[in-house]
């Protein structure tokens, strides 16, 4: 069964140049530290261009089961470098666009 973690912000315009060098760091960190991020089967980036909010970018995350999801969560919070990244991430994000919703497939 397919689990989708989707979370969805805006990037604060004085961040905006920053944001994709941010991006692909996190990637490279990703690829770079394949045993941590082993739950996740696939990790994509979009901006959302008509409904919603124009601009934001929507962050899918895919995971097999809902314990995936879980066990990256708690591998994330136990790591120094990793801990360092999502304090980067925060300072690029307005906090109050932030949202995050849980998807589970029906078929």
């Amino acid at each position: 069964m397919t689990y989708l973690a989707i979370s969805t912000y805006i990037v604060k315009p004085e961040k905006q140049g920053d944001f994709m060098r941010f991006w692909k760091s996190y990637l490279n960190y990703m690829k770079k530290n394949p045993e941590m991020f082993k739950e996740v089967k696939s990790l994509k980036l979009y901006t959302q261009m008509f409904g919603g909010i124009s601009g934001a970018y929507v962050e899918l995350l895919e995971f097999e089961s809902l314990t995936d999801q879980e066990t990256l969560e708690k591998k994330l919070v136990k790591n120094e470098e990793a801990k360092k990244l999502l304090q980067e991430f925060i300072m690029f994000r307005d906090s109050s666009t932030h949202t995050t919703n849980l998807l589970k497939s029906v078929t």
